[in-house]
């Protein structure tokens, strides 16, 4: 699916070097699994876990029954969108519709349209439709990463929130020297802990970087990804 902040352009970068340090059989787990464009590429034990219940049902609904997405906008209409972002959102492909046709996909955002008349519902099927026989198996939880029950010993990708970079839709604020923290009591439990960010606290290190231009609506901007795990001198 599409994500605001998605890996999908790095995974071939960042999953090589995850996957290396993966023990057979491991659990693999995401606690901030957005749109599952990493989990997707991953085989074995899975767990994908989002605090956005909204995304779960979504992402439930792509694993689960995609004949039940839309395949063009006049089976899902703007006037369909808009008329779900005013209800609770029971229907899974309106929870589906807030993040695959809002601008930016940003969760209840805007209905993306453009000049040239692109359909962008029909523009998302193929991708989505490949994505659903790749989480087939995977366990997902709409939960937060601190109730987050994890297998012992897993394996576990972090991609939460960049520290002052653009918000996601929540009823929460993210506490991130909460969640750095997290990570170095879940290390210390015996799982192996990556995550992905812009930026960490001192004692964890970066192991991999890459420059990648973003594109967010009429914006463009140059940051570096990097992949960071708490450094060998702090376990």
């Amino acid at each position: 699916m599409k994500y605001m902040g998605s890996k999908n352009r790095i995974a071939k970068c960042i999953l090589p070097i995850m996957l290396a340090e993966r023990k057979p059989n491991q659990w693999w787990v995401e606690p901030f699994v957005g749109g599952a464009n990493m989990i997707d590429k991953v085989d074995g034990k899975r767990l994908g876990a989002d605090i956005n219940k909204y995304l779960i049902k979504a992402l439930i609904l792509v694993r689960d029954n995609p004949e039940k997405i839309p395949l063009n906008n006049q089976e899902y209409t703007e006037e369909m969108f808009n008329k779900a972002k005013l209800s609770d959102l029971s229907n899974p492909v309106d929870c589906f519709a807030m993040f695959q046709y809002s601008f930016g996909c940003i969760f209840k955002g805007s209905w993306s349209k453009n000049k040239r008349g692109t359909d962008y519902v029909k523009e998302c099927v193929k991708n989505v439709l490949k994505q659903s026989k790749n989480i087939q198996g995977v366990v997902l939880r709409p939960e937060s990463y601190l109730d987050l029950v994890i297998p012992e010993n897993s394996l576990i990708y972090c991609d939460p929130p960049y520290w002052d970079t653009a918000g996601y839709k929540n009823d929460y604020e993210f506490n991130h020297v909460q969640f750095w923290q997290w990570c170095r009591d879940k290390t210390k439990e015996g799982h192996t802990v990556f995550v992905s960010e812009y930026n960490a606290p001192n004692d964890f290190e970066c192991i991999w970087q890459m420059d990648i231009k973003n594109n967010m609506g009429n914006n463009s901007t140059n940051n570096t990804e990097k992949l960071f795990r708490l450094a060998n001198e702090n376990l």
